[in-house]
């Protein structure tokens, strides 16, 4: 049974056609990996069936009483609740449920013999739907989802107004499983969990009764869950079953076929083209020459993918630093409340250090109170000499009305427009990518504008902060090289260990010394 279709789908974003003519079937219970490069419209297609987004032209057609979950990193959390508070709110249809049926006993007492029927028969409808939802175990379902995704380390009386970005992300994605609605949607739901949740999520999903798409650019995750997977490329929208695997296995065949046929055709355009050129002019051949050119006219012509510009990430490297990076004493971060014990780390020149934890225990606020944006809650960090700090924040703060042009110009206003677009373009992004303005890109994309800032200047010490967050496979992979290659100091946070274990030479967990664990 069909539970959603979508027919003959187009739209522009930013003036640029992002899907053209898209059309897409989801039948119960399937598991779908929403796959392509960043930009090519994922996150817009998911937008547009959530009813987040106008599309152009097309038809989006729900089959009736179908409940649709979605992960909105957007969605407002109102202040005063508590995480348990917003848990429990997943239950909402089944608290007014219960209600209803509390009514009806009320009511029980005052009506006819025929009333009192069709009353019991709501009743037992009711209570049949309790049943089956597991109502009367609900504490027990938001504990164990709570413990899956470590909000009980949290804890489940906080008030959600307290949370870091990652820890609200994951109060609604806990909320969102609790639902347990007819289809599930999830754009890069890993981002923000740690190993050991993003263990935990990949056994629900593969227990997952009902249906869901997936957007990740995090391969084993995906190719554990799903058993379909659709393809967006050059604005369509291809179907293939089985894993992420099995569709690059079919992907490159189809491609290395539509490549030979290309070349057959191509060669045989050569030679009629060339028959005509010889035989047009002369009256004996002409008839001929008339025949190929028909044959020409009538061909219909191949056309081969476009090559999608493939990103060459390169560290421009700066003098060397002196032979302490940073040294902090009795150093412990946090804003209102401490985050940690008191902390006395060192780091020196050639360092290729990976911080990892769970969220919310204060990596990103340790990379802050190092650079001095924000200043310790007590103890002293102490900086090295001849340091060129490049330092990738987890998120863009702000929507940035800037053009990529602009955004680069304001960094290196002494170059001219021929460097920076020549800049950007090797970084992956297109024509299209490199006149838009920022706001308008999506994360990946996002993240290569702030990249390549990074990259042309001199660094000998980088600091990054999820920098793989939103990047595709290619430009993930590219990465890995680029940071193997850099000869600098890296103090990296991830929570990808086939990228940390990579590029890092040791490994600080966090969690030995936060004091939220």
């Amino acid at each position: 049974m069909s539970i959603l279709t979508v027919t003959n789908l187009s739209h522009s974003y930013g003036g640029r056609e992002i899907l053209n003519n898209v059309s897409f079937r989801l039948l119960k219970g399937e598991h779908v990996g929403l796959i392509g490069a960043n930009g090519e419209g994922k996150s817009s297609f998911m937008n547009i069936i959530t009813g987040k987004l106008e599309p152009d032209e097309g038809q989006i057609e729900w089959s009736k009483r179908v409940r649709v979950g979605y992960l909105d990193q957007h969605a407002v959390l109102e202040k005063g609740k508590t995480i348990r508070d917003v848990l429990r709110d997943a239950f909402k249809y089944l608290f007014d449920l219960e209600q209803e049926m509390q009514d009806m006993y009320m009511k029980m007492g005052e009506v006819s013999e025929d009333e009192l029927t069709l009353l019991l028969e709501e009743v037992g409808t009711i209570q049949d739907i309790l049943d089956h939802n597991d109502f009367y175990i609900i504490d027990a379902k938001i504990d164990e989802t709570a413990r899956g995704l470590g909000l009980d380390e949290i804890g489940l009386d906080r008030d959600v107004n307290d949370l870091s970005g990652g820890q609200r992300t994951k109060v609604l994605l806990a909320k969102l499983l609790l639902e347990k609605p007819d289809i599930l949607m999830l754009d890069e739901p890993t981002n923000y969990l740690d190993e050991q949740h993003i263990i935990w999520l990949q056994r629900y999903l593969q227990e997952y009764e009902n249906a869901f798409i997936l957007i990740s650019h995090d391969i084993p995750f995906l190719n554990s869950v799903v058993n379909l997977i659709y393809h967006v490329e050059d604005k369509e929208l291809n179907r293939y079953v089985g894993d992420y695997d099995n569709f690059l296995k079919v992907y490159e065949a189809k491609k290395a076929q539509l490549e030979a046929a290309y070349k057959r055709q191509q060669q045989e355009i050569a030679e009629l083209e060339d028959f005509i050129a010889r035989n047009k002019a002369r009256v004996a051949t002409r008839n001929m020459a008339m025949s190929r050119q028909k044959k020409l006219d009538k061909m219909d012509l191949i056309e081969l993918t476009r090559e999608k510009p493939k990103p060459e990430f390169d560290f421009k490297e700066g003098r060397t630093s002196g032979r302490l990076i940073f040294e902090t004493k009795d150093l412990v971060i946090g804003y209102e409340e401490p985050l940690s014990k008191p902390l006395n780390l060192r780091m020196e020149r050639g360092q290729r250090i990976a911080l990892v934890g769970a969220n919310g225990i204060g990596k990103t606020t340790l990379l802050k109170s190092i650079l001095g944006l924000i200043k310790p809650y007590s103890g002293e960090v102490e900086l090295g000499e001849n340091l060129l700090i490049g330092y990738f924040e987890q998120e863009a703060k702000e929507k940035n009305e800037n053009t990529c042009i602009e955004e680069m110009w304001n960094e290196f206003p002494s170059w001219n427009q021929f460097e920076i677009r020549a800049a950007l373009a090797k970084c992956g992004l297109t024509t299209d990518h490199i006149e838009s303005k920022v706001m308008v890109l999506s994360g990946g994309e996002q993240a290569k504008v702030r990249l390549c800032k990074i990259m042309n200047k001199e660094t000998n010490i980088l600091l990054l902060d999820e920098p793989t967050n939103h990047l595709d496979v290619d430009a993930k992979e590219e990465l890995k090289r680029a940071l193997k290659d850099f000869k600098g100091g890296i103090l990296l946070i991830s929570h990808e260990p086939d990228f940390y274990n990579d590029v890092a030479t040791e490994i600080w967990n966090c969690e030995s010394w936060s004091t939220k664990i």
